[in-house]
């Protein structure tokens, strides 16, 4: 678990950098950097989601996912934790949900987090999670900045989801092959556009409804590939 204990560290340690440096920034300053963040999210997902092999796997990942996700309204139980959090800590940033949500999901949709947690969970060198915590370090003080402290408690779920997976590695080993890593990761590359969409006030996509997609092109591409 050391990988995944270094990458949260880097979250809150950048967090941390990113909320000094939101308190002295105006606010046509963070908000352009809020719209940087929300570019950068955008060409991030599209990368990944060229990764796919199938079209077809994608497409029904989605919809299905969707559906799932829709009727359990993921998205709706994590506003509430997100509103629950700030509330306990008296926060007044209205940005907070949505930092915690925007944070949790480009730190954990890449194949780096997947890969990286196999990786020290088969007893190997945690390189890949050490390099990816340099990354989500400098990211955590640019979101930070331009979303506020919800930011920082992204490391609760990233810790659970990385930790998890590296905690179950050998049972995953045989199943989590390329074909399988590479069709959630476009998937989760779509979502990634999705999130962008959202920083950008383009359009409001509930996101989060689409996390059941992940499995659902996991189960398709280990049967179909």
């Amino acid at each position: 678990m050391l990988g995944t204990l270094v990458n949260a560290g880097a979250v809150v340690a950048g967090s941390a950098a990113g909320l000094l440096i939101h308190d002295r920034l105006p606010k046509r300053v963070t908000d352009i950097v809020f719209q940087a963040i929300g570019l950068f999210t955008l060409v991030l997902g599209m990368q990944m989601a060229l990764k796919t092999d199938s079209l077809l796997i994608m497409i029904f990942s989605l919809v299905v996912g969707a559906v799932v996700g829709e009727l359990l309204d993921i998205d709706a139980l994590v506003q509430r934790l997100g509103g629950w959090l700030r509330r306990r800590l008296g926060s007044r940033n209205d940005r907070f949900s949505e930092g915690f949500v925007t944070a949790f999901l480009l730190y954990c949709m890449g194949s780096m987090t997947v890969l990286g947690a196999i990786e020290e969970g088969l007893g190997g060198s945690p390189d890949l999670l050490l390099a990816k915590s340099v990354l989500d370090g400098f990211s955590s003080i640019a979101l930070a900045a331009g979303m506020g402290i919800g930011v920082m408690f992204s490391a609760l779920p990233l810790l659970l989801y990385q930790g998890g997976l590296t905690l179950t590695a050998g049972s995953l080993q045989h199943v989590l092959s390329d074909p399988v890593i590479a069709e959630i990761t476009a998937v989760g590359g779509v979502m990634l556009l999705g999130l962008g969409v959202r920083i950008l006030d383009i359009r409001e996509i509930r996101v989060l409804n689409l996390l059941p997609s992940l499995v659902v092109a996991g189960v398709l591409a280990a049967v179909l590939l």
